[in-house]
């Protein structure tokens, strides 16, 4: 159990195991794509315009984990991001898709974007 400094409020360590990101990645996805920072990343690969895979070192348990994603393609309100689930690219337990598209579904790649991976590891 951790506990605050005045012992008043406490949390089981595993609720807060449970809700810390397993894995995370913060990208510039132009030009030749690269990790800016990130933690249990392993790789990433340009998918196309605006697609961008992130495989981590340690695997999550099974392929029903929860990926979180942001980009932001200039334009305020103009931007979506979701994760691909075609036979291609479909989510693994080391690797997940995004892609970035402005609000007509036309990809775009993006000076920022970031990914994180919610659920258990192996």
């Amino acid at each position: 159990t951790l506990t605050d400094a005045s012992s008043n409020n406490s949390t089981a360590m595993s609720t807060i195991n449970q809700g810390t990101a397993k894995a995370w990645v913060q990208l510039n996805g132009t030009g030749t794509i690269a990790a800016r920072d990130s933690f249990n990343h392993s790789s990433l690969t340009d998918g196309g315009t605006g697609e961008y895979k992130n495989t981590i070192s340690s695997a999550m348990g099974n392929d029903d984990y929860v990926v979180h994603a942001t980009g932001d393609i200039g334009t305020v309100g103009d931007f979506a991001v979701c994760c691909t689930n075609d036979a291609n690219d479909a989510r693994t337990t080391t690797a997940a898709e995004i892609r970035v598209s402005n609000t007509g579904g036309v990809g775009q790649d993006t000076d920022v974007a970031a990914i994180s991976f919610f659920g258990d590891l192996a």
